[in-house]
């Protein structure tokens, strides 16, 4: 049976967002009625979550660390109300505020009925996959990060899922996501890989892509850049960003981005629909004119690097995936 995701990448509901928030959590003010109307399409919605959710904790002390990203709890129920399914944690974010503000952020996310994966109250919580019925379909998620090594959690210490993928895909990495093709139909790994503000993965992310298939991932949905990359069917090398409040490279255009419609069936992802997005200070909407031009000529050009044809469709960029080997 076909099932529907929609994958989105970094989503920022600190800082500014929550300013905003403290004064309403209506999910019409941060995500537009055209948007909506897209994931609605879904059957399960999986994001990155770059900041954690708590109204606690104190800075976390790192040289060099410019940004701390936390929203307030109602930020949990923001997600929920618009449909998100399942996060990811593993990011350079998901400690900014400490311990303390991580295990809040898994309670708030808990209590919204919210999935999370990649992060964790100690390193065994933090590797394991997360396994998802939805719609007849067993799906498995997998979340990692390859920076920062100082948020990675520990034996008996909150953090990340962390790996140094520079270095290769690390055995429990493997480990993780054969245990959850086991027990799923499909598996996506959604990794937070590679440095900011970059056009197009670099050699090592497109060489833990090859090993996180090789290890029977089905489906590779990557996120940091703050950029989208291009795609090599089945892997989505970054998404861009969904939400956020950040200032705007006039070249890479991160106010530009895409949501992502993939369709699955029993034998893998068959389809992938691109819906350009126009991201604005905490709010998303769909990109027209030559915002929409300009997303269309660079999503094209950035998949045809890898040999992957883009067809536009009734407003949305079309990928059609090959049939599994």
């Amino acid at each position: 049976m076909a099932v529907t995701l929609a994958l989105t990448g970094d989503t920022m509901l600190g800082r500014g967002v929550a300013d905003l928030l403290s004064r309403s959590a209506e999910p019409s003010a941060y995500v537009s009625g055209g948007v909506r109307r897209y994931l609605a399409e879904a059957d399960l919605w999986v994001l990155n979550l770059e900041c954690c959710v708590s109204a606690r904790g104190e800075p976390w002390t790192a040289p060099g660390k410019p940004f701390y990203f936390r929203a307030p709890p109602q930020a949990a129920d923001l997600l929920a109300e618009l449909g998100v399914g399942c996060v990811t944690l593993a990011n350079n974010h998901a400690l900014d505020y400490g311990h303390d503000a991580l295990l809040d952020t898994l309670e708030h996310l808990e209590r919204a009925e919210i999935r999370v994966v990649g992060a964790g109250a100690d390193e065994r919580r933090a590797r394991e996959p997360a396994v998802i019925a939805v719609a007849g379909t067993r799906l498995g998620v997998v979340g990692v990060a390859d920076h920062p090594a100082g948020y990675a959690a520990g034996v008996d210490t909150p953090g990340i899922a962390y790996a140094d993928l520079a270095e290769g895909v690390p055995g429990w990495l493997s480990d993780a996501v054969g245990s959850a093709r086991a027990d799923a139909d499909l598996v996506v790994v959604t990794p937070h890989w590679g440095p900011n503000m970059t056009a197009r993965p670099r050699e090592y992310v497109r060489a833990a892509g090859d090993a996180l298939l090789d290890a029977g991932a089905g489906l590779i949905a990557g996120h940091s850049a703050h950029v989208f990359h291009g795609v090599a069917p089945p892997v989505i090398y970054d998404m861009g960003d969904f939400i956020d409040d950040y200032a705007v490279d006039d070249e890479l255009r991160n106010d530009l981005s895409l949501l992502y419609l993939v369709t699955v069936d029993d034998h893998g992802p068959i389809m992938l629909r691109a819906v350009p997005l126009r991201l604005e200070f905490g709010r998303t909407d769909l990109a027209r004119g030559d915002d929409l031009a300009w997303i269309r000529e660079r999503f094209t050009r950035a998949c045809a690097e890898f040999g992957t044809d883009v067809r536009f469709e009734d407003g949305l960029l079309v990928v059609v995936f090959p049939p599994p080997i």
